[in-house]
Formats: C-alpha cells, structure tokens, sequence
C-alpha cells in the first residue's frame, strides 16, 4: 500500500498542515487533565475561586483551540484522501486503457471495475483514517505516558502488565483476520461477475426460464462472501471487547493503589484524576491502532489488486520512434502529366491508384494466447485503394482475427501487417486507428443521444454530416420517426432500438469519420436483404476513395466484391472474385451452396 502513496505527492502542503494541526489538537488533549489537577489540588483544596475561574478560562480556550485544530485537520484530511482515491481511479482508468485485448481477458472486466471502485475506496478510507490516527495515536500514546509519569511515577508501572496485555490481543487478532479480509475482494469480484452476468444476459436469462438458477448462482457467491465477511468482522470483534477488558481493569487497579497512595499522603487527588484520563487517552490510543489493524488488511489486499492493474504493462505499446506512413498519394506510382489523350491519362492514373497497397499481410501467423493452434496461417494477400475486399469462412476460420490484428488489438506472431507499406507496429495506435473506421461484430452504443453516438466517430462533425452519414446507413428513416430526431436519448447499450437500427447506427458513426480503412466486421447480418443491398450500394460510392474490408457470412454480401478472400481452418482456402472462386474454389462452393439456391448462383 506503501506504493499507492507516491500519489499523494501533490498534496503534501496539506498533509504537513494537517499533521501539524492534529499535533496541536493532542498537546491541548493532554494539557486538559493537568489544568484539571491543578483546579483540584489548588483551587478546590484552598478554595481559591479566582484561580478557579483562571484555569476554567484557560480549560476553556485550550479546549476550543483544540476543537478548531481537529475540525481544519478533519477538513484537510478529507480533502487529501478524497484527491488520492480521484488521482488513484484516474490513473487505473488510464492504465486499463491502454491494455490489449489480452489483458483484458486476463483480468476480466468484472475485476477491473471492482478495482478502479471498491479497491480504491477501501485504501481512500484506510488512507483518511491513518492520516488522523497514525499522528493522533502516538502522540497521545507516548505523551499519556510522558505526562502520568510526571503525576505519579511509582503508578506508572501499572502500564508495564496492561500494555504488553493490550498488544498481544491486537497482534493475535490481526494475525487471524487478515488473510480472510483478503479474501473479501476476491470474492465481491465473484459477486460482481455474478451480477454484471444477470443484468445483462438478462434476455436470455428470461428466454431460457434461468431466472432460479441465476438467482441461486447469486445466492451462494453472496453467502460465500457474507460468511467470509462474518468470520472475519467476529475476529475484529473480539478486539474491543477484549481493549475494554484491559482499559476496565487497568482503571480498577489505578484507583485501588492510587486511594492506598493518597492515603500515605504520596499522592494528590487531583493527580490520580489527571492520571485517570492519561491512561484512558493511551488506551484509546491502542484502540485507534487496533481500528488500523482491523481496517488495514483489507485496505493493503485492495492495493496489492490496484497496484497489479498499475503494473501490467500492455502488450501492445508504441514505438519509439513512431514511423508516419506517407500520405496515399506520396505512395502512388508517379504520373506524368503530359499531353497526352484523356483517356490514355485516365488509364494510367487508375493504374497508379491500384498499385498502391493500403492494406497488406505477409506471411501473418497468430495464436490467440494459451490456445494450442495458431488462429491464421500463413495469411498473404493485398487490399487496394478504391476496392472492397470481402473475407468469407466458417465459423472460427479467423475473419474477425484479421480486422483486429489491422486495428493492432494484437500484434502477430509472424509475419507483418503494412499500412501504406509501414509494418502497423511501426506507427502509434493514435495514428493508426484515426485512419480507420471499425464497425464491429457487436453493436456498441453509448448512453446519450442519437447524435452523440454518431458523432462519436469525429467530434467536429456538423448535423449535416450527421445527417448524410444516417442517410447512407439507411438510419435517416427511423431517426426522423423517433419523438425527438437526432436528440432521441439511447439508453444503456442502446437497449430501446432494435439490432438493425443499432448495426445502422454503428455504420453512420464509422462514415461520418471519413477515414482512410473502413473495416466492416459482419456489419450487415442484422439487417434484412433488402436493406443489406441499399446500404452496400450507397456505400460503395462513399468509399471509392478509400480501402473496404468486409468480413461476412452471406454469400449476398460479399458476391459483388472486387476480391474475395477464402479463410478455412485459419488459412487462405482462394483468392479471387464470385465467378472466379466458383470455378476454383471448393470451400467457396460449398458456403455458396449452403446459402443460395440453383437460380440464385446462376
């Protein structure tokens, strides 16, 4: 937990004035019992009303001063502990950014949250309360001791059998209680994971009549963590009982020799009062450390959790140096401008477009991490500028491992992966992925607006562009029928539209972006035939200006493509177009035949 500490850094003016305002709050709490004997002893015993009312006076001004001090050292504390536990879920928040999708499948995203919140709220709490207690507790502790020593000497050694006493219990409890409160994180992750599980499965939950089981599933991770929770706070709870037993009978034993002192005349009245309150001020003083040990275990198992996040460094990192790939056009074949014919010009400036490569695999392999078979194999081919290129397969043939080693979510095993000719783990992430627009597999929207989702793609675009985006994405109908157009609120995950409308709003975001790689992820299998083909044909006039990859199931969606890519198994089964594959390819046969009718092919 020491660790996390280097975060508060920025508040050390308040934590000295804060130390330094509890260090004056407990000098006042330990000159309180000595003014107090010295009213006994010198004002009550001579009856001196005056200097009664003196020392009254003083008691009560060191007793507001003190209160002041305590109220400003709460407030600063506060203030330092809550700005800790923002910078700490902050920089959680940055790290887990930058993971890799392997790390994220490494930790889980039920774990991570439970980390970036509960974790940081036990250390914030932990760190509020040492802030107080840490500084409060010796002082008081040391100067209790210091202070009844200069009572009564010979009384003192009451101490020497309570404390060690004291200190035992709170060792032995400490002992027993911290590996369970451990363990209290990991299961409220299960907890977590449980819940996150029934809230947004909760359709199929419903469909499948698994509202018993999942409510069961709930049951025992809540009762494994209640029971874990219950024998670890009975531990701690032993700790003030047994505190109360030493402080009650360290209080009888102080008042049995202190009365036989007094009667030998070797001590005052007004000194076993102020040694009273002295040695309840060290006994709370180990009490307060005993609330630390209660609270610290648990406090230092959610930061060895939050510093194993702020450890991990990503897989996927950037560069040194980073290499910016030329523009498109610096990487096209030079053509001369000369007189010649029109068409003659045309020709060569198409030629010129289409030798330059945007996107490239050479030899890729790659393995999905612990998985005994590499995801692809050998995977070479070429996708150019202007072009659609349409990948096709079975189930876990790997289509989708290839858009995602494009966008780096991993990085190859062999192999390299160009973007303009540039190897894409020789550029920045920024700088790769502002040149590509991704419409993934799953619909993701976001809670907001209807603009704001598609706005999402590039911040600056206007409602225009909003607009024409919807319109190419087939989206502008149903926006314009909903109650507040464009203004109309998503809910969480975008649960009051249908999938359609959700994929079509994902391809608006990814248009109105107008980037140089558009990377279609089985982008169309929620829209209907009709609707699959208006869409494909409005986007093939907006990016005849850029490279188009579509991954697909339907043979419909891919059979205009300028190139097919075959996968099978995790290799390139053809290359070609639909009539070329038709002829050469017997992998591409059998998906065309499972899908589409004699006629159909024809």
């Amino acid at each position: 937990m020491i660790r996390l500490y280097r975060f508060l850094r920025p508040f050390t003016p308040f934590i000295i004035a804060s130390v330094l305002l509890i260090f004056l709050q407990a000098l006042s709490s330990l000159y309180l019992p000595t003014l107090m004997a010295d009213i006994v002893d010198k004002g009550i015993a001579r009856h001196d009303a005056n200097y009664i009312i003196q020392i009254g006076e003083l008691m009560l001004a060191v007793a507001i001063g003190g209160m002041l001090c305590s109220v400003a050292s709460t407030f600063l504390s506060s203030r330092v502990a809550s700005g800790f536990g923002r910078d700490v879920r902050a920089r959680l928040f940055a790290r887990v950014e930058t993971f890799s999708l392997h790390e994220f499948d490494r930790f889980g995203t039920a774990t991570l949250i439970t980390r970036t919140t509960n974790d940081v709220t036990q250390v914030q709490m932990v760190t509020l309360v040492i802030m107080r207690m840490m500084v409060m507790a010796p002082i008081s502790s040391i100067g209790g001791l210091i202070m009844a020593y200069r009572q009564d000497r010979p009384l003192t050694l009451v101490f020497a059998v309570a404390l060690p006493v004291l200190a035992a219990a709170i060792i032995l409890i400490a002992r027993a209680s911290i590996p369970l409160f451990g363990l209290m994180q990991t299961k409220l992750d299960r907890l977590n994971l449980v819940m996150r599980e029934g809230l947004t499965g909760i359709r199929v939950i419903r469909a499948f009549n698994r509202i018993a089981y999942q409510t069961h599933r709930f049951d025992d991770a809540n009762a494994d963590l209640t029971d874990n929770a219950i024998r670890a706070n009975r531990i701690a709870a032993l700790l003030m009982p047994i505190t109360m037993l030493v402080m009650n009978v360290t209080t009888v034993a102080i008042l049995w020799f202190g009365a036989i002192r007094i009667n030998n005349g070797g001590m005052e009245v007004g000194s076993l009062i102020a040694f009273m309150q002295y040695v309840w001020q060290i006994m709370f003083s180990f009490v307060m450390v005993a609330m630390l040990f209660v609270m610290v275990p648990r406090a230092a198992a959610a930061a060895v959790r939050i510093n194993a996040v702020l450890d991990t460094e990503p897989e996927i990192t950037d560069p040194a140096q980073p290499t910016e790939p030329p523009t498109r056009l610096d990487s096209r074949p030079a053509v001369s401008l000369d007189d010649r014919a029109p068409a003659a010009l045309a020709a060569e400036l198409m030629s010129a477009l289409e030798a330059s490569p945007t996107v490239e695999f050479r030899d890729v392999t790659f393995s999905y991490p612990g998985a005994e078979e590499p995801a692809l194999n050998g995977i070479s081919f070429r996708a150019s500028l202007g072009e659609v290129t349409a990948i096709i397969g079975g189930t876990g043939s790997g289509k989708s491992t290839l858009l995602k080693l494009i966008e780096r979510f991993y990085d190859v095993d062999s192999g390299s992966v160009l973007i303009d000719g540039v190897d894409v783990r020789a550029l920045s992430q920024q700088s790769l992925r502002s040149r590509i627009s991704l419409v993934p597999q799953q619909s993701v929207l976001f809670s907001g607006s209807i603009a704001d989702n598609i706005r999402y793609g590039r911040q600056e675009a206007s409602e225009a562009d909003i607009m024409r985006a919807a319109e190419i994405a087939q989206a502008a109908e149903f926006i314009a029928g909903a109650a507040d157009g464009l203004n109309t609120v998503v809910a969480q995950g975008g649960s009051n539209f249908s999938g359609g409308q959700k994929q079509r709003l994902s391809i608006a975001r990814a248009i109105v972006r107008r980037p140089e790689i558009y990377l279609f992820d089985d982008s169309f299998s929620a829209l209907d035939f009709k609707t699959d083909a208006r869409v494909r044909a409005a986007l093939r006039q907006e990016t005849a200006d850029a490279t188009v990859l579509i991954v697909a199931q339907r043979v419909a969606t891919v059979m205009d493509a300028d190139r097919i890519i075959v996968l099978d198994d995790g290799r390139i089964a053809g290359i070609g177009t639909h009539h070329e594959l038709m002829q050469s390819c017997e992998v591409y046969r059998e998906i065309v035949a499972s899908q589409l009718s004699i006629e159909e092919v024809a």
